[in-house]
């Protein structure tokens, strides 16, 4: 990709980095309500059997996910036109997904800028290890990246150790004002929680929010997985790394069933999103589509995206992803051809 083919590209998604206020307040009311009254239908059946229960909370559960898109557009200043009412609206959404506005905003902005860069890993993305430093690593090392990458702990214990926890907790460096945010984030959500308790009972709350939580934060976690662990994603070193390049060749379009991608906030779109943060999430369908050169980016779907759990360390001599399995393989042929004997 030219230095010219990159402007037009930037050039041509410009048009969609307006936000329209009727869509953002048309989208806020469409997401919370829904979500608000599925959370009520779930107390309730919980009269009747936990299964039950479990419907709406499925339901809900995506929902979350949406409105978790709607404060990710605030802390980008994409969902209003106004940064207060950004600030506003993220907090408020932050409060409702346990994210702090401004630690996240700050975190996020930093993986933009450096997605795909090896010599700048290790903010706001998921740790990922190349197959050289892989093998080069001490064993207590390499068995920590096989606990972190285990899909168990990855969507199982992950969204309970980064939204319960890490969340809470300011970032080494953080200035006063993102410091201030997080402690009034920490104080709404304690607030919120001990309402619903007083009102419902910390059984029913913990059943009703436990499970919409565990099961809002494993797929959002796995939104952020998939959309950048996919086989030939795109990684290189500083020095030859494009920010263009990364968001149409290292970000995936993934391909959802309507409901999904509406729940989701099309955040399917995610090379649209990397390339131009500053579009709302309800334009990047169009800005995808009005946008040839988009729609010849890594495409994946729900079946084939299943295929990136087994994707664990990236290969820079190959450009692709490869498996725990095919690194073993590639040491033995390694070490077989070192000790061969001499005829």
């Amino acid at each position: 990709m030219t230095l010219q083919d990159t402007k037009n590209l930037r050039k041509q998604v410009a048009p969609f980095e307006k936000s329209t206020t009727k869509e953002s307040v048309w989208q806020i009311i469409n997401t919370v309500a829904p979500f608000i009254i599925l959370w009520f239908l779930a107390y309730i059946s919980l009269s009747v059997s936990y299964w039950l229960a479990l419907v709406p909370m499925v339901i809900a559960a995506g929902f979350l996910t949406r409105i978790f898109i709607i404060f990710h557009d605030c802390t980008h200043h994409s969902f209003f036109k106004s940064r207060r009412a950004n600030r506003i609206v993220g907090t408020s959404m932050g409060v409702l997904t346990l994210f702090p506005f401004d630690q996240w905003g700050h975190e996020h902005s930093v993986h933009h800028a450096t997605s795909g860069n090896l010599d700048k890993r290790g903010t706001g993305d998921i740790w990922t290890m190349t197959v050289d430093e892989y093998i080069a690593a001490p064993l207590r090392t390499r068995l920590a990246y096989r606990f972190y990458r285990n899909p168990f702990v990855m969507f199982g214990l992950g969204p309970i150790y980064v939204f319960l926890l890490k969340n809470r907790f300011n970032r080494k460096g953080a200035k006063q004002k993102e410091r201030n945010n997080t402690y009034l984030t920490n104080i709404l959500i304690a607030a919120v929680i001990g309402l619903l308790i007083w009102a419902i009972g910390w059984q029913s709350f913990l059943l009703v929010q436990g499970s919409i939580f565990m099961i809002s934060g494993a797929a959002g976690i796995w939104l952020f997985y998939v959309q950048h662990t996919f086989e030939d994603s795109y990684f290189e070193e500083d020095k030859d790394w494009e920010y263009v390049k990364a968001a149409v060749e290292g970000s995936s379009f993934y391909k959802l069933p309507k409901l999904m991608q509406f729940l989701t906030g099309n955040i399917g779109f995610h090379h649209v999103h990397h390339l131009s943060p500053r579009v709302p999430n309800y334009k990047l369908e169009e800005a995808h589509k009005h946008t040839p050169p988009l729609q010849n980016v890594p495409t994946i779907t729900l079946a084939t995206s299943l295929k990136s759990l087994r994707f664990r360390l990236w290969d820079e001599e190959r450009k692709n992803f490869v498996t725990f399995k095919e690194v073993k393989a590639l040491t033995k042929k390694s070490i077989s051809v070192r000790v061969k004997p001499e005829l």
